[in-house]
């Protein structure tokens, strides 16, 4: 886990309040919301990860402070000072932010050498000119994420290296720009499992070394939990609990959460104590109150799969206490839920 005492606490990035909506073609269309009133901060030196299923937002999150996507609300804001009104980004942020990207391949393009895709950024972004002055600073790159002998990966194509490799290079390319905050959408899922420690540890040392600000998007809680300081859970485009690392993996307050702890068991927790926790939902399911619509406009956008629905859940919560500072949007922590 990224520890960076030392490092300044105000926010590389600042998102209050921000909403995507998708408008959905054809007779009878209506907007589907994507994202729904989030907020957080990427703090330099520190990773937070957002945790959700497929189909939860957290790639529509990406793509939104990449500017991939025009928001339909709320703020996005660098240090404080630059806005982002819809697609129109300026370059002092294009620069300041850059994206890792799920599939290694796929981000690269094959007609073109290691050493072109890392050249260009150098010399767009960062202006340096020349030959052997671009070249050094490919290999530097290249050496800071443990590519070496730099030069015979620089003259490689992307067909020419393994998965981890090529990732390896994506993140390079990312770097190139020298980034305030780096946004890493599934950066490993693609990868061996035995690598996939390496591209971690390597994103956490570039973290803590240059200072990053980063967002680490997954699907699996145990990587979230080794890598990143806080989690934010997301479920239908809205984060239903957040808090840090241990607090929310080994204390669970939404059952969304608990569902997920469930489907990925840590072997820090003893098995008899997962059982019981299983065996509990198992019961809540069967003993759901059966006259609490699984629809309802307004309600807990988690009431249809929640065992633990009842007539309060028709109204959607607020983010409550559930530790310290760790919160959850679930009734069933306040004296509302009987």
């Amino acid at each position: 886990m990224t520890t960076t005492e030392s490092q300044p606490l105000s926010p590389a990035l600042s998102v209050r309040g921000l909403t995507v909506d998708y408008r959905r073609r054809g007779a009878g269309a209506r907007t589907l919301r994507a994202v729904d009133d989030l907020s957080f901060d990427l703090v330099p030196g520190r990773v937070l990860a957002l945790v959700g299923e497929s189909g939860s937002g957290k790639s529509t999150v990406v793509r939104t402070l990449a500017g991939f996507v025009a928001p339909s609300g709320g703020q996005i804001a660098l240090d404080g000072l630059q806005g982002v009104p819809g697609r129109r980004i300026g370059q002092t942020y294009r620069r300041a932010l850059q994206t890792v990207f799920q599939d290694p391949f796929a981000s690269l393009n094959p007609m073109h050498t290691v050493e072109r895709h890392l050249a260009r950024p150098l010399a767009r972004q960062r202006g340096i000119r020349g030959r052997e002055r671009l070249r050094a600073a490919v290999y530097e790159l290249l050496g800071q994420v443990n590519l070496t002998p730099a030069a015979d990966f620089a003259a490689k194509h992307p067909h020419e290296l393994s998965g981890g490799q090529r990732q390896r290079v994506a993140i390079a390319r990312a770097l190139a720009t020298d980034p305030r905050v780096l946004l890493a959408d599934e950066p490993v899922s693609m990868l061996d499992v035995s690598i996939r420690l390496e591209i971690l540890n390597l994103l956490d040392g570039l973290t803590r070394q240059r200072g990053l600000a980063l967002l680490y998007v997954t699907h699996d809680l145990a990587t979230a939990r080794y890598f990143a300081e806080n989690i934010m859970v997301m479920y239908r485009g809205r984060v239903v609990e957040s808090g840090p690392s241990d607090e929310v993996i080994l204390n669970p307050a939404h059952p969304y959460t608990q569902m997920l702890a469930t489907a990925a068991p840590d072997p820090t927790v003893p098995r008899a104590q997962a059982a019981a926790a299983r065996r509990a939902r198992i019961e809540a399911r069967a003993n759901r109150d059966l006259s609490v619509p699984i629809e309802a406009p307004g309600a807990c956008n988690f009431i249809a799969r929640c065992p633990y629905a009842k007539a309060v859940c028709t109204q959607a919560p607020d983010a409550f206490p559930a530790g310290e500072a760790h919160t959850a949007r679930c009734w069933r922590l306040t004296d509302q839920y009987m």
